[in-house]
């Protein structure tokens, strides 16, 4: 195969993707750092016989090098602080493994093109009416009823979205996302079976695209902003605000998780920040919830997280073959696993 087609941003994917770093690489292939340095950077390209060898240490098809590559910033990660370098590299590095999933799903007429409109936010400091708005927007041009979303990964998907569930090994790693134009990437870890705060998860990574795209990430605004935005999208305020209730009633609150299909947390605060509930009313309810142990697990369990399927019957497809042929086999089998279970 012929070196000219050696694609320098494949080998940072497979190198992330498996968590080592360059010096680590190339202690194992028997390179100098600096050479894996100039194949990342395009200053050199390798021969193919050390083409095959970082494709064996790495785990990928030697032909993944020589597949093109769409490249985007490093994601949207709610815990900058808290998740490590490596663990972001190598959840951005799968978001990319499922980015070319879709590429190929799609040309194999297994998935639809992106349609999420792209609304940016004006500014860090806007008016939580501006998210409001966009929010609604965006249900209106995907003409959604009133009420509480259906599925919202199930919506995502038919928007274009790929979406995967991953066991992203990291605690502070439970959602995130790149926003490509022809098919952004939503990952929702696995490590947190809660329906609630995946449906949450789902819409906050939406908002991104929608809000941030390829402008604007890596600052607290962006994700409080999306916060702002899954709950408009989830509660719409002329929807739920007369049936919030006032005071702490918590069967009142049991069956509208039931219904919205949200937490208790999550609507707690959209009775605060509609003005529905006072402050001081809201702060009781965090004190009662907190001392009952529902901060860590809520009552009135909603089932198992939903599933994202658009991918998996692209895989479970005979079309999937070229796919396979060039794609990391253990993210590959990964998603699969993930998404049936």
């Amino acid at each position: 195969m012929s070196t000219q087609a050696f694609e320098r941003t494949r080998l940072r994917t497979a190198r992330e993707l498996a968590g080592l770093t360059q010096a680590q690489l190339a202690r194992e292939a028997g390179l100098t750092p600096a050479a894996i340095s100039q194949f990342e950077s395009g200053a050199a390209r390798p021969s193919p016989e050390s083409v095959s060898t970082l494709a064996e240490i790495l785990a990928v098809p030697p032909a993944f090098f020589h597949e093109t590559m769409t490249e985007s910033h490093e994601g949207f990660f709610r815990s900058l602080r808290r998740t490590s370098v490596v663990d972001r590299r190598r959840a951005r590095a799968i978001a990319h493994v499922a980015h070319d999933l879709a590429v190929r799903a799609s040309a194999a007429q297994r998935f639809c093109a992106s349609d999420v409109p792209v609304i940016p936010v004006s500014g860090l400091d806007v008016p939580a009416a501006e998210i409001e708005q966009t929010a609604a927007r965006v249900r209106s041009l995907w003409e959604l009823p009133s009420g509480p979303v259906g599925n919202v990964v199930e919506l995502l998907e038919a928007h274009g979205v790929a979406v995967i569930r991953l066991p992203l090994g990291s605690t502070d790693v439970d959602a995130f996302s790149l926003p490509f134009a022809d098919h952004p990437v939503v990952v929702l870890g696995t490590d947190k079976d809660d329906r609630a705060r995946s449906r949450f998860d789902a819409a906050h990574e939406l908002a991104h695209v929608v809000l941030h795209g390829e402008q604007i990430w890596g600052v607290k605004e962006v994700e409080t902003q999306a916060h702002q935005f899954a709950a408009a999208f989830l509660m719409p305020a002329e929807d739920i605000y007369d049936q919030l209730p006032t005071t702490v009633e918590w069967p009142t609150l049991f069956e509208l998780k039931r219904r919205w299909q949200v937490s208790l947390a999550a609507l707690l605060m959209r009775a605060r920040t509609l003005g529905r509930m006072s402050e001081s009313t809201y702060l009781t309810a965090i004190k009662a919830a907190s001392a009952r142990g529902w901060r860590r697990v809520e009552p009135v369990p909603l089932g198992r997280p939903e599933q994202p399927v658009g991918l998996l019957r692209y895989l479970a497809s005979p079309e999937s073959g070229a796919a396979r042929a060039v794609l990391p086999p253990r993210i590959v089998e990964s998603i699969e696993v993930a998404s049936a279970a």
